[in-house]
């Protein structure tokens, strides 16, 4: 009986403890914002260290999610870098884009954006061209 009661005031202890003391696991918009633009800046500055010798080595890809749906712009990049690392790391950024559109009600103007007619490679730089 004793130990029942031990027991029982063990946990109604550590059920107090968590319930005053709680981690704040709320995640502000500016913090997942925050998180979001790191993400975006380590995706362009990996395309942004690849470099071309012709045109048949540059591709594009959607990147970003605007709310109304469709990717927000497009990523300009060669073939000489991880490609797949790139694509992983972009589809993962436009997964948690749209959810950051979705959880925190962003609007936009709902345009579509345009993917590039042709991409070349100048100074051996893919170069996108509407």
């Amino acid at each position: 009986m004793r130990s029942n009661r031990f027991l029982n005031t063990f946990f109604v202890v550590i059920f107090i403890s968590l319930v005053v003391f709680q981690c704040d696991d709320e995640i502000t918009q500016d913090d997942e914002s925050a998180k979001l633009e790191i993400l975006r800046l380590e995706i362009e500055n990996l395309a942004q260290s690849s470099i071309c010798n012709d045109s048949t080595q540059c591709k594009y890809i959607g990147f970003g999610s605007k709310p109304c749906g469709g990717a927000a712009g497009y990523l300009i990049y060669s073939t000489s870098i991880d490609t797949e690392k790139l694509e992983r790391l972009v589809l993962n950024y436009n997964n948690k884009h749209a959810a950051f559109n979705t959880k925190w009600g962003i609007i936009s103007d709902c345009t579509i954006v345009n993917p590039p007619t042709r991409i070349s490679c100048e100074n051996n730089t893919c170069v996108a061209v509407y």
